[in-house]
Formats: C-alpha cells, structure tokens, sequence
C-alpha cells in the first residue's frame, strides 16, 4: 500500500487495498483500512457495499 501512495498521492489517508492474483482476497491493507474492520484474507467480493460507504480504493497486485 505504501508504495501504491508514492506514486498515487491522492491515496494518502483514504483506506486502502490490495488484492490477490485474480483479485480474490485482500493480501495488504492501510490503516485506514484495517480500522474499518478489514482483515486480511477478505474475500474482496464481500466488500462491495463497504466499498461504497467508505470510497475504499482496492488495487489489482497483477
């Protein structure tokens, strides 16, 4: 996450994601994110409405 941030700054304090090969799960989280209840291993599927409620930015690791 931290380096998706030095070459996207306007990621800076907005919860953050990234996800598995193939999207499937959450493998890194901000903090922003964590405080938001995310764990890791997070089915990303299963994030859609909290998506919304909180612009959660979810990034592909591919």
């Amino acid at each position: 996450v931290s380096c998706e941030r030095l070459f996207q700054p306007a990621l800076r304090g907005r919860p953050v994601g990234v996800l598995s090969n193939n999207d499937g799960c959450v493998v890194a989280r901000s903090d922003e994110l964590k405080a938001l209840g995310v764990a890791m291993g997070t089915p990303a599927h299963t994030l859609r409405t909290l998506v919304r409620q909180h612009d959660i930015t979810l990034l592909s690791s591919n």
